[in-house]
């Protein structure tokens, strides 16, 4: 067992117990459980946000699948993966102020609160929940993954034993301290991968003899991995291009991250969010993603691709650096792990439950039950993730496209257009979930684009058609 690289991971997860029981101390004095247990009590400042959502959005597939797919792929993947820079400013930017504004108004907690206010559809709010609740399950999993694969590596345990060790320790500081220990240990974790990836960058490239030696590598061995088109020329400019709406415009559909947009105190804790967010998440898109391009000389060879971060870290840096750089990617795991579970969490206690089964339910009753349901969920997700595929950021991938085409047209048109009405909100979720399904199964990559494009857009088109043709029967 490598102690030396597990000493640092023991004193992160140390300080992130520590910050959730202190978070717990909120929730007990707090007089809106909902309100502070799933968005912190709406009090986020701009460097929290920012923070929040870099570690939220930056999570396994981008720190273990990303590099693992660039480790294959060459710098192609590097340029596809930087379409990502902007998914924190454009999300503040479209939903901002208005979505703040809108969700106080309603006094939302929760995405679906918001489409429940919004469309007065006992439908919409279901099958909001049950896709939130379905699409989320592959995101998490891959998350636990991820978590186990790099616990694996550094300490050199089994797979298993290092997946029940994730789980562990995710799930008790979640179900102590709710949204405000995620929210606060993310911006612990941001910081941490900030200044992770770029020790570990400086780290590979010195191992390979320069960036110029690297390359030289990478050409004699493959030509196309420092091509735009990746190792065998799969990565056309179409779809690079429209990998932008899955990676891009369309994270304004991720409930995961619409949420953090109803959660900053004020306009200038927002403001402040859009930058730090901008700068740190371009930062650490592009330097993990050519950590897996520039480890491929240095370490040929390497079959698992969801192995490559732990790997590279243990080669090129003494174990207690390795051990403290990796801290970078186990915070981004366990922070998007965190938000995700109290997001399903809160579709089941709060749409579901509270709305439909116990409107009378008492503080006390939600309380044990928001706790419990979490409890089960990451229970049910360990089970899931015991028998992983090589690669978990398709299981990731696939999770978001299948949220955006269900979402991005009831939450982006019920907050911009008046005559979008219940009729449309349905028929978008319908046509861009089905349509998603279907394209993934039988037609990946229809006109050469990734399937969430088509989906996408036809489901605007169900939206505008039906909302129009029913104007004198909404509500």
């Amino acid at each position: 067992m490598n102690w030396q690289a597990l000493i640092p991971l023991i004193g992160l997860l140390l300080i992130i117990f520590g910050v959730g029981i202190w978070a717990g101390k909120y929730m007990k004095s707090s007089s809106t459980f909902l309100q502070e247990y799933f968005l912190g009590g709406r009090n986020m400042g701009g460097f929290v946000l920012a923070m929040t959502m870099t570690a939220t959005y930056g999570s396994a597939s981008s720190f273990i699948g990303g590099p693992g797919v660039a480790y294959n792929e060459g710098l192609g993947w590097v340029l596809l993966a930087m379409s990502q820079v902007a998914t924190g400013y454009f999300v503040l930017m479209i939903l901002g102020k208005k979505f703040a504004i809108v969700t106080r108004k309603y006094n939302a907690v929760t995405m679906v609160d918001f489409l429940k206010e919004r469309y007065k559809s006992k439908w919409v709010v279901l099958l909001s929940a049950f896709s939130i609740i379905i699409f989320l399950f592959s995101a998490m999993a891959a998350q636990w993954i991820g978590g186990a694969r790099l616990i694996e590596s550094l300490v050199g345990i089994s797979y298993t034993s290092a997946l029940f060790i994730f789980a562990l320790s995710v799930l008790i500081y979640v179900t102590i301290g709710g949204f405000r220990a995620v929210a606060l240990t993310d911006a612990i974790q941001g910081t941490i991968m900030f200044v992770g990836t770029l020790i570990l960058l400086i780290a590979v490239v010195i191992a390979g003899g320069g960036i110029s030696t690297i390359m030289t590598d990478l050409s004699t061995e493959n030509p196309n991995l420092i091509t735009p088109f990746g190792a065998d020329g799969s990565l056309t400019p179409t779809y690079v291009s429209s990998f932008w709406i899955l990676v891009g415009v369309g994270v304004v559909a991720l409930p995961q991250i619409a949420v953090r947009a109803m959660s900053y105190k004020n306009a200038r804790s927002m403001h402040r969010a859009l930058i730090i967010g901008t700068i740190v998440v371009g930062f650490i898109m592009l330097n993990m993603h050519l950590i897996g391009v520039f480890a491929r000389p240095v370490l040929p060879g390497i079959e698992v691709g969801d192995k490559v971060m732990p790997l590279i870290a243990l080669k090129v840096l003494p174990n207690w650096l390795a051990g403290v750089v990796l801290a970078a990617p186990m915070a981004a795991i366990m922070s998007t792990v965190d938000s995700l579970l109290l997001l399903v969490s809160s579709s089941i206690v709060k749409d579901l439950y509270l709305n439909y089964v116990r409107p009378d339910a008492s503080h006390v009753r939600v309380k044990r039950l928001s706790i419990g349901i979490t409890a089960v969920l990451g229970i049910i997700i360990f089970i899931m993730a015991l028998n992983p595929p090589d690669l978990i950021i398709w299981l990731n991938l696939f999770a978001f496209g299948g949220l955006e085409a269900a979402f991005i047209w009831p939450i982006v048109m019920g907050l911009y257009w008046r005559k979008g009405n219940k009729y449309g909100a349905l028929a978008s979720m319908v046509v861009g979930v089905g349509l998603y399904i279907l394209s993934e199964s039988f037609f990946p990559q229809p006109l050469g684009l990734h399937s969430v494009v088509l989906p996408i857009v036809l489901s605007f088109v169900a939206y505008v058609v039906a909302s129009l043709s029913t104007q004198n029967r909404s509500i």
